[in-house]
């Protein structure tokens, strides 16, 4: 594949400690498909509010990702930026910030995120009323779904196109959508639009069965495993840390500890990550650490990057996409 100029600038000038490691990860990802694998995308933090649609939609149209799980804040704030971008309030002095300005933000229905707040009127109420809808329909027809079976079913139905406020090519979701990919969203309860499931089910509005379970989830990933990582496995990117990348990388030992089922170790494994393995931090743990649990194997290509995912991510997305 040839290199663009963000990929040269990077190989050219990103030569040891992380940055080295930037470039390998990423050429083992080049290797990794153009060996046929497939790459499974483990997403935390607030990256969707960091607009890395801007790459990684991109990412998924090119079949460079073919399966996400992530933060279940990832998938609903990906689609507020989509419908509220223009509201949106920067604040590069967010650490000056006094307990009284932060009362100030609040009253004023913005939710800070680091520097970016969001607006809850045209975002997250905005997003509400339809997705309710939907919810409410399924319910009335004795459906049940995941989270992100009800969001493609939003996007699709063209409801929110009145509503975008950026070019629809940035959303990782929509993108998403048009692939059909897989986004699992474990603890999706632990987001805006699971406390507003769950508040239209304590009013006796919703069942909470119309919303599959964690468990179920799980069960789909295994399927989608089974089917996907033929005898070579599929590869393992994870952007943060936690339940996001926690729940899918499991899938392997559930499968060959528990269930006595054949199938191959993650075939790569790379980790964008901050913490620090001797604070006894699952998102800080070496890779090899996960050789003693049978999700990798000796010989997996093995990558742990210590830094900022906000600026790696896209250098490495745009280096396996030749940018």
């Amino acid at each position: 594949m040839a290199n663009g100029a963000i990929s040269t600038f990077v190989k050219h000038h990103y030569r040891h400690f992380n940055a080295a490691t930037v470039v390998d990860a990423a050429e083992a990802w080049r290797t990794h498909l153009n060996q046929g694998k497939k790459m499974l995308l483990a997403m935390g933090g607030a990256m969707s509010t960091a607009e890395i649609g801007l790459s990684l939609a991109e990412m998924i149209r090119q079949d460079k990702i073919h399966a996400i799980s992530c933060s279940a804040n990832n998938l609903e704030e990906d689609l507020f930026n989509l419908v509220a971008h223009d509201h949106y309030v920067r604040i590069p002095h967010y650490r000056d910030l006094t307990p009284a300005d932060e009362r100030k933000l609040l009253d004023q229905h913005l939710n800070r995120v680091t520097d970016t707040c969001i607006p809850e009127g045209e975002a997250i109420r905005r997003l509400e009323r339809h997705i309710f809808e939907i919810w409410d329909k399924a319910e009335k027809a004795g459906q049940r779904k995941l989270p992100y079976e009800y969001f493609y079913e939003l996007v699709r139905s063209g409801v929110l196109e009145q509503y975008y406020q950026i070019d629809p090519k940035h959303s990782w979701v929509l993108a998403a959508a048009e692939k059909d990919i897989p986004i699992f969203t474990p603890g999706w309860e632990d987001c805006t639009m699971g406390n507003i499931f769950t508040g239209y089910c304590l009013r006796g509005e919703l069942k909470p069965s119309t919303m599959k379970s964690g468990i179920e989830a799980m069960m789909v990933l295994s399927q989608w495993y089974q089917a996907n990582c033929k005898k070579d496995g599929v590869g393992f990117f994870q952007i943060g840390g936690g339940i996001a990348g926690d729940f899918p990388i499991c899938v392997v030992p559930m499968l060959q500890q528990d269930m006595q089922v054949e199938v191959p170790f993650w075939s790569y494994f790379c980790q964008i990550t901050d913490t620090n393995e001797s604070y006894g931090s699952y998102s800080g743990a070496n890779p090899t650490e996960k050789i003693t649990w049978g999700k990798l194997d000796i010989d997996t290509p093995k990558f742990a990057i210590n830094s900022d995912a906000t600026i790696v991510a896209p250098l490495i997305f745009a280096y396996v996409l030749g940018w």
